[in-house]
């Protein structure tokens, strides 16, 4: 299978954890909890699969990587249904959309750091 554009968002059903899914810009709750555009050639996401959450811990921190997370943990939101969409249509962007509904379940799960980023060797000397 090739370019899958993956869509996790809230059961239409679900309520809880709505503090975590307001629109920054307008204070709107948004069903759409991550959008992933995956062609990796791996199997879509089936129920019990969780989303990561993301987290920057600043002592840990790169000054290069302003933005960048540094660590990551097993999330609250679990896919409980999955619907999936193949193109019949030659030389589009993807060749599936697939559409996994969330509940919100919390879980305790430890951070984890993530991989320090790599700068290539070119990149650091022309910053000198």
């Amino acid at each position: 299978m090739g370019r899958k554009y993956i869509i996790f968002r809230a059961d239409w059903s679900e309520e809880q954890g709505a503090e975590n899914r307001i629109l920054a810009h307008t204070g709107a709750i948004t069903d759409i909890l991550a959008e992933h555009f995956d062609s990796s050639g791996q199997s879509s996401p089936t129920p019990g699969y969780r989303l990561r959450e993301y987290h920057r811990i600043e002592k840990f921190a790169k000054e290069h990587f302003l933005a960048a997370s540094t660590h990551s943990r097993v999330g609250d939101w679990q896919v409980i249904r999955v619907e999936e969409y193949e193109s019949k249509i030659p030389g589009v962007d993807f060749d599936s959309i697939v559409i996994c509904y969330c509940q919100y379940s919390p879980v305790s799960t430890p951070l984890e750091p993530l991989p320090e980023i790599r700068v290539p060797q070119q990149l650091q000397d022309a910053k000198g």
